[in-house]
């Protein structure tokens, strides 16, 4: 049975319930709105006469590994995702849980993907209660269907990491699958046979969990060098056969886009970085991993390259396509927060200038260091844009949660965010009067390239200007709207939701900044 909820209007106009799975909430206050209070959050204090002090800390299991932790019913357990689609770890720690007879966990994960589809069994046995995390694929077309006991909180990775270190979020028991790692727990990413990249997604975890367990496939001698996770932090080392499929890192959202609207886009979206005058030595850029995003890339490339322009960094997710540029001397480094692909993994480990970085130092709201301010365009995707430029990244016209945030909210802090998207996907517009769901509010996007033209945001005065007389197809986003809707014959329908929330989406300050709604008659 569902339980009521009490909804409250935040600022951004939006419905939000005051409290989500037994926790009160604060509505959003605005971008710069809500300030914190307080201390960080902390771990329980260790000891090291609790250890062996030979520093061996590997036992036999998982399960052996989650009874030494203490697994208790009603737990958080975290992981990361920096195996994407590869995982292989997750699935077999809720199996133990499972076998362990435990129940009303909640699932803490940096994001979710297809290859966790087996959780909906744990999910309709009540092995786990909820997941706060993003929801890729069948686990969130299972939310989206009314069937978790409780509500899906979807955050950014910056706003992951702002809810442990505030003591939003309280981690029992962390894992942290780690492609090497020593008998202390020492772990890095970027080398052994399943090799990822960096672990920065699961360094919240491995700071503020009670419990930490590493589980690795490739057990080395002390010391593990480079050390991306720190033995002092955990508490058990699990050997199996393997632990992740870091070719499936790839997913459909890290391959450049083939059609040739899309490539027209990116070309638009790279000239008009050029046009504004962002592209000069020393900028700094960040592209999202869409295939438009990626082909944006090879597009700027050529420009600097042309131009004799160096940019001083680029912010990853890396690619082979980013690699390329720090290879050939077009930027200094790459500041990278998420490996995408295998030639970014020999990237790292081979590359000085490859820098693995984490929410920590480049995203975190509530901290001292969020460089995303400092890069001079982002270049993301979106499901839906509405005529005031808010953005729409985790449902679809049909009000289906189908994705989840990544560092999309975060990025969106940079001096210019540019949002190319097609003008509609199967016939359905993507620029629309009133997005379904806020992710990102209208005063932080400031130009959208679709294969129909440009829209500026008005706010934009400095844009507008500088791109007068480019010869870029720059027109209102009302132009753009009104053109789309008379090509499709019309305005699509709006779903039809009902008053019962599925799951809410928190801003990058812990804020609740709209709610995810059941849609009716959903079969």
């Amino acid at each position: 049975m569902k339980k009521n909820y009490e909804f409250v209007k935040n600022a951004a106009g939006r419905m939000v319930p005051t409290e989500v799975n037994g926790k009160k909430q604060v509505p959003f206050q605005g971008v710069h709105g809500y300030k914190p209070e307080g201390h960080k959050a902390a771990p329980l204090i260790s000891s090291c006469s609790d250890y062996p002090m030979d520093g061996n800390k590997v036992v036999g299991s998982i399960k052996e590994a989650l009874e030494n932790a203490g697994l208790t019913d009603g737990m958080t357990i975290s992981s990361h995702h920096h195996f994407r689609n590869g995982d292989l770890i997750m699935n077999q720690v809720f199996d133990a849980a499972a076998e362990l007879g435990k129940k009303d966990l909640m699932w803490f994960p940096s994001a979710a993907f297809p290859c966790h589809e087996p959780m909906i069994k744990h999910l309709d046995s009540g092995v786990i209660h909820h997941i706060e995390g993003s929801l890729n694929g069948p686990l969130g077309k299972y939310a989206s269907e009314g069937k978790m006991a409780g509500l899906a909180v979807l955050r950014s990775h910056g706003g992951r990491w702002q809810a442990v270190q505030d003591g939003d979020v309280h981690i029992d028991i962390a894992v942290i699958a780690a492609p090497t790692a020593d008998p202390l727990g020492n772990a890095t990413g970027d080398r052994g046979p399943s090799a990822c990249g960096l672990l920065g997604f699961g360094l919240a975890d491995s700071m503020y969990a009670d419990k930490v367990i590493v589980v690795t496939d490739n057990l080395v001698p002390f010391p593990c060098i480079p050390w991306q996770i720190q033995g002092q932090n955990v508490d058990y080392v699990v050997v199996l056969d393997k632990v992740g499929e870091p070719e499936k890192i790839v997913s459909g959202t890290t391959q450049l886009t083939k059609s040739p609207d899309r490539l027209y886009i990116a070309e638009l979206t790279a000239k008009f970085v050029q046009a504004a005058g962002i592209m000069q030595d020393g900028f700094s850029f960040q592209g999202g991993a869409g295939g438009t995003a990626l082909a944006f890339a090879i597009y700027l490339k050529d420009m600097m390259k042309e131009a004799g322009v160096k940019a001083r960094f680029v912010r990853g997710g890396s690619t082979k396509y980013l690699v390329e540029m720090l290879e050939e001397g077009l930027t200094d480094y790459i500041l990278d927060g998420q490996t995408f692909d295998l030639e970014g993994v020999r990237s790292m480990r081979e590359n000085e200038g490859h820098v693995n970085t984490s929410p920590f130092t480049s995203y975190n709201w509530h901290g001292k260091g969020n460089f995303a301010s400092m890069v001079d365009v982002v270049v993301l995707g979106a499901t839906e844009v509405d005529v005031n430029f808010n953005a729409n990244v985790v449902t679809h016209s049909d009000g289906q949660m189908l994705h989840g945030i990544g560092g999309w909210q975060n990025c969106l802090f940079s001096k210019c965010t540019i949002l190319p998207i097609p003008a509609f996907r199967d016939r359905i517009p993507v620029i629309v009067d009133e997005v379904t769901t806020i992710v990102g509010p209208g005063e932080l996007v400031d130009v959208i390239v679709t294969e129909r033209g440009i829209a500026i945001n008005p706010l934009r005065e400095d844009l507008i200007e500088a791109t007068k007389g480019s010869g870029l197809p720059i027109r209102t986003i009302e132009e753009l709207k009104a053109e789309i809707d008379d090509l499709i014959g019309g305005v699509p329908q709006k779903p039809n939701l009902t008053d019962e929330p599925i799951g809410v989406v928190k801003w990058v300050d812990g804020t609740v900044i709209d709610t995810i709604f059941k849609i009716e008659n959903r079969k």
